[in-house]
């Protein structure tokens, strides 16, 4: 049976201070104060969680510091950031594989066909959610196309460039001609199955990063399907059977070398781990993964 809320709101001094009762160090009380004000206690309580002895009682391990947490907090928003930026570049590469393939081999309406759908319906939901995101569109070039043709929706080369990831996503993931679907994962290096996989995954990824929410040692429900034989070089790289962020990050450093040679997002997110104490474990990094070809490439 479910029982009333009864616990009061306390002030900042007050939380600084059931920190402190339940075992945390915190050598500064008006730096802690600070920035439990300006992040939330139930939010840093998510980083604090892993150093709490038992959950019931709340109290701490030996040496935990505030300071501690917050490092871990401040890698992992970091850390978030980062991934965005990759996402975005990636995101980018693949709007402009699916509008070239669609546009070449299908016409430049081909989003209009409902024929190359696997399931009609969602074909149909897909393109009304287009039609949606087209009419919030501010860009002078949708309404040109808008008011200047007589066709339902732009072509594709320029509708996709209001589509969020998520739609990109559901629309491959229904496309029904295989060798367009090829063309498109071809360019990855990736077999169109597992193309599918990570797309949707990575708009999982994108969702939780845009909505502030926690990477550091959280299991995804929406994981990426693994290679079994292409790339072949990549199909070792990867955690067998983890949800954690550790293949997310191989499946990032993979593309960026496809869509961004010249990236130095490797370096970027190297010098992010070892400028922070975090235990990278709780990712599902394995040991010795700095003498993996992946993390290598392109380092001195």
């Amino acid at each position: 049976m479910k029982r009333a809320f009864t616990k009061p709101a306390t002030t900042y001094a007050e939380q600084v201070a059931l920190l402190r009762q339940r075992g945390m160090r915190i050598d500064d009380p008006d730096r802690a104060a600070f920035y439990l004000q300006h992040i939330n206690y139930y939010r840093l309580g998510a980083y604090w969680l892993p150093f709490e002895v038992d959950h019931g009682s709340h109290r701490f391990h030996p040496d935990t510091s505030f300071e501690t947490v917050l490092d871990l907090y401040v890698f992992d928003r970091e850390l978030r950031l980062l991934t965005l930026d990759a996402i975005e570049r990636i995101e980018v590469s693949l709007r402009s594989q699916w509008a070239y393939q669609m546009a070449h081999r299908h016409g430049p309406h081909a989003h209009l066909d409902a024929a190359l759908a696997h399931k009609q319906g969602h074909w149909e939901a897909n393109r009304e959610k287009l039609r949606v995101e087209l009419g919030r569109s501010d860009e002078a070039f949708v309404q040109h196309l808008t008011n200047t043709y007589s066709e339902a929706l732009p072509p594709v080369w320029a509708v996709c460039e209001v589509m969020s990831l998520g739609l990109l996503s559901r629309w491959y993931g229904n496309l029904k001609p295989m060798p367009t679907r090829r063309a498109i994962a071809d360019v990855y290096g990736l077999d169109q199955r597992v193309l599918e996989s990570w797309m949707h995954h990575l708009t999982f990824i994108r969702n939780t990063c845009a909505h502030h929410s926690r990477l550091w040692n959280r299991e995804f429900t929406i994981t990426a399907e693994l290679p079994r034989s292409k790339p072949r070089e990549l199909v070792s790289e990867f955690v067998g059977g983890s949800r954690k962020l550790y293949n997310t990050l191989v499946i990032l450093l993979h593309l960026m070398d496809i869509v961004a040679p010249q990236h130095h997002w490797r370096a970027r997110l190297l010098e992010l781990i070892g400028r922070h104490s975090v235990p990278l474990a709780a990712m599902d990094f394995p040991d010795g993964w700095q003498a993996r070809p992946i993390w290598k490439r392109g380092q001195p």
